[in-house]
């Protein structure tokens, strides 16, 4: 769906799961209300610690904002701790602040968010933000997705590469360098894990 809050892999629609961590019942149901409006799966955590644990789990959410004064673990730990895992995915964070100063700004990026919006939130700010956060976290998918598919292509060529052409009749092994054609069972004892193709050789050919 373009411009929407969909994945569509493998023929199958995917709601795009937002984790909102903030420590202020309100807030965190203003943010939960307004992105279920928007067509969001939403995940709560009312500390950082819960945001952590929720992060640990399968299918881990794809954007995350994230209050940075919470309890338990603060938000811009929560930052320097998502950033500190290795993930081919990682998560979109967006700190939600009411520190608004250039310094804290930098903090907060130095911490490894990927953007901020301080309090109080405007609602059309927050829809716009969180929609910059699904274009690219989709674009990251679809292009891991595609690297993936380099690589399996790539292990294919690379296994047909190192296969061995096999005559069907007298099941002799053609030394491709060489031009030349061998006993097959003791380079199959020795290389058992070797791919074979079938052929027929010359000096088959011509006993027809």
């Amino acid at each position: 769906m373009y411009g929407g809050y969909y994945f569509l892999f493998n023929d199958k629609v995917t709601t795009m799961k937002v984790l909102v961590a903030e420590d202020e019942l309100v807030t965190r149901l203003m943010v939960q209300v307004s992105l279920e409006n928007w067509g969001y799966d939403v995940l709560e955590a009312k500390d950082g610690k819960e945001a952590m644990e929720l992060f640990g789990r399968g299918e881990a959410p794809r954007i995350a904002i994230i209050d940075w004064e919470m309890p338990e673990v603060d938000g811009l730990e929560v930052c320097k701790r998502l950033r500190e895992q290795e993930s081919e995915n990682p998560p979109y964070i967006i700190l939600l602040t009411a520190h608004g100063s250039k310094n804290d700004i930098l903090l907060g990026f130095d911490a490894g968010a990927d953007d901020y919006i301080t309090k109080p939130f405007n609602s059309d700010e927050l829809r716009a933000r969180v929609r910059v956060a699904d274009r690219l976290v989709r674009s990251q998918d679809m292009l891991a997705s595609t690297v993936t598919e380099l690589k399996n292509a790539i292990n294919q060529l690379d296994t047909l590469q190192d296969s061995l052409t096999v005559c069907e009749k007298c099941h002799k092994i053609e030394d491709i360098d060489e031009g030349t054609w061998h006993d097959y069972l003791e380079l199959i004892e020795k290389n058992g894990e070797d791919r074979f193709i079938k052929t027929i050789c010359p000096e088959c050919e011509g006993k027809k």
